[in-house]
């Protein structure tokens, strides 16, 4: 079973993060059965200083699980691969094969998948063609119908890519993202893609087809997903984090 904790925004001497943070942890550290390995896919840092990314993994490290962390469009990447390690990152959750890859791009809100990562996981995908696998980035490999977040998603070449990639390899069966801030799931290339909640906050849900629209976050609680193979599949639960 695989853990996934999304978009943390930690902040220098901002508790209210943190505290969300710890909640979700001691969720994760409680949890029966336990699970095999923890995945944070992106924007650990709001403002990202040493300091947040060393109090990040302290915490996150109080669940005594394997950890893999990749960037968001908030995280300085260097910071991060000093305090959580290398980048591509190929790792397992017990049955399941987990390869993390870094979309972001330094000093922008939208990413890239590009055509070394994509490189990078044909390769690796190719070497292990039966271990059911997530695939994890920050950016989500499809459009949500978010207006203002499709804005500062991945361009329609890296998707399409995406997708012929999933078609080669359906031992993925998971692409599993953050970047929204909402709940949401679908399908590409045959394997479903799947967006956690927010650690920090939730987005606002907004579909009109205007592309001014604010971003704008709400008081629903934090959450986390579960992936999870059941009879040879994949399955996606989640969790709300209950404040306080």
């Amino acid at each position: 079973m695989l853990v996934q904790l999304s978009d943390l925004h930690l902040r220098p001497g901002d508790p209210g993060p943190e505290g969300k943070l710890r909640r979700a942890v001691a969720l994760v550290a409680a949890m029966d059965p336990q699970p095999d390995a923890v995945l944070v896919s992106g924007d650990i840092a709001d403002v990202p200083e040493p300091e947040v990314y060393a109090r990040a993994r302290e915490i996150l490290d109080q669940a005594g699980l394997p950890l893999t962390a990749i960037p968001g469009n908030h995280d300085d990447r260097d910071l991060l691969v000093a305090a959580f390690g290398p980048l591509p990152v190929t790792g397992r959750a017990g049955p399941l094969r987990v390869l993390a890859v870094d979309t972001s791009l330094p000093g922008r809100a939208d990413g890239r998948l590009g055509d070394d990562a994509i490189e990078w996981l044909d390769s690796e995908l190719g070497a292990d063609t039966e271990t059911p696998t997530v695939v994890a980035m920050h950016h989500p490999p499809v459009l949500t119908g978010i207006r203002a977040l499709d804005a500062i998603g991945l361009p329609a070449a890296d998707r399409a890519a995406a997708a012929e990639l999933l078609r080669r390899h359906p031992q993925v069966q998971t692409v599993a993202c953050g970047h929204v801030h909402r709940t949401m799931a679908t399908a590409l290339g045959g394997a479903s893609v799947v967006i956690a909640p927010g650690v920090s906050s939730q987005l606002r849900l907004d579909l009109r087809p205007d592309d001014d629209l604010p971003i704008e976050m709400t008081a629903e609680p934090s959450g986390l997903a579960l992936h999870v193979l059941v009879d040879g599949g994949i399955r996606s639960h989640f969790q709300s984090v209950a404040d306080g």
